[in-house]
Formats: structure tokens, sequence, C-alpha cells
């Protein structure tokens, strides 16, 4: 008998809410702050809350194991296809004449959600890999370190997943658009900030897991997991 989780599903759907809006509303604008050392800096505002997929990520894989987690993240790959298609039609949909504000409305829905094949791809397959990375480094460090210092299993699988991340998706959104010295400067730039938005967050990361472990009765160890990331057993 499979066993049922109190707040496995609750996880779930927020981490398939943060994916989306990060991935639908935050590309639409790009923000500049005043940063300390770094000066005025640019970045897509889906950044400021696309690392707290990875906290929801390190919070599955951490408490309920990564066959879970894995569960987790292809129901998000899922739900990002499927926003995609869904965009993509809606768009090419004739807007009607009768529509008050149809000629201001289709310009500003594809300004807002039109972001080309390159980005809808490079999203998709960035969070899919750096996703299952995030969880597969997480899951073996827990084993290697016998439990401690989940801090730096936080912090270090999101080095490697969201360091693939980047890697990932800004080569297919944008190289050929933007210089090779602009595309390093913003992959380098996007990804210390997810690293330290995990950094700063991880007393919250540790504290929501033990509380976690303890409501559920369960601490996952990965020693026997078939960390093939294609399969949907649990």
């Amino acid at each position: 008998m499979t066993r049922s989780f109190r707040y496995y599903d609750l996880i779930l759907g927020a981490f398939v809410a943060v994916l989306l809006c990060s991935n639908l509303i935050g590309p639409a604008k790009v923000v500049m702050l005043d940063l300390p050392l770094l000066g005025p800096t640019q970045f897509g505002a889906g950044n400021l809350f696309f690392p707290l997929s990875y906290i929801f990520g390190d919070i599955l894989t951490e408490v309920y194991g990564y066959a879970l987690a894995r569960r987790v993240i292809w129901a998000g790959f899922g739900a990002l296809l499927f926003a995609t298609v869904m965009t993509w039609v809606i768009l090419a949909l004739p807007a009607s004449p009768n529509e008050p504000f149809s000629a201001q409305l289709q310009p500003a829905l594809e300004t807002c959600f039109g972001g080309g094949w390159r980005i809808a791809l490079g999203s998709i397959v960035a969070f899919c890999v750096g996703d299952f990375l995030n969880s597969y480094v997480l899951a073996k460090m827990k084993v290697r370190m016998g439990g401690r210092h989940p801090w730096a299993r936080f912090i270090g699988s999101t080095v490697v997943g969201q360091g693939v991340d980047s890697l990932i998706f800004y080569p297919l959104a944008f190289l050929g658009l933007w210089s090779p010295a602009t595309l390093l400067a913003v992959m380098t730039v996007n990804w210390l900030f997810k690293v330290l938005v995990e950094a700063v967050m991880t007393p919250v990361t540790t504290i929501v897991c033990a509380k976690l472990k303890q409501a559920e009765g369960v601490d996952a160890y990965d020693e026997h997991t078939d960390f093939n990331p294609f399969s949907l057993k649990r």
C-alpha cells in the first residue's frame, strides 16, 4: 500500500504555482537595482521568485526523497509545457473586432507573453535538467553526509542545479542575439543571485524540513533509489 502524506500535495501545488508565475509573468519585465558592490544591475524580474522553486525542490527531496520529488518535477514540466502551448494558441487566434480594446490588447499580450520559441524552449529544458540535477545532488549528499549539515547540501545542490540551468537557458534563448560578453555577464549575475537567495533562505528551509519530517513521520534517505529521471515510480 502506497503511503500518503498530509502536506506533499500542498508543496506540489506551491512548486507549480511559483514555476508558472516566474516563467510567464517574470520575464516580461527587466528591472534595474543599484546593488551594493555591483552598482546598477539589470535582471529579469522573474529571477526574484524563480529560486523559490528550487527551495521547494530541496524540501521535497530532503523530506520525501528523490522519487517523490521527481514526480513533482514532471508535474511542473507538464504545467510549463501546457502553459507555453496555451499561450502560443491564444496569441495566434484572431482578436474580435468587436472588442473595444482589441487594437491595444493584442500587442500588449504579445509583448508580455510572446517571448518566442527559443525562450520557451530554453525555459523548459533548463528547468527540467536543472531541477533533476538539484534533486539528485541533494539526495546523494544527504546519504554521503549521513543526514548532517543540511545547509551544505541545500546550497551545494543549488550551485549545481542553478548553474546548469543558467548554462542551458541563456545560450538557448539569447546566443547570437546578445554579445558573448553580455551573455556571460548575465549568466554569472543571475546564477550568483539565485545561489544567494538559497543561502539567505537556508535557515528557513532547514526549519521547514525539520517541521515537515516531524509532522509527516518521514526522513527519506535515497540509499537504494532508482535515479532514472524518466521513471514515475514512488
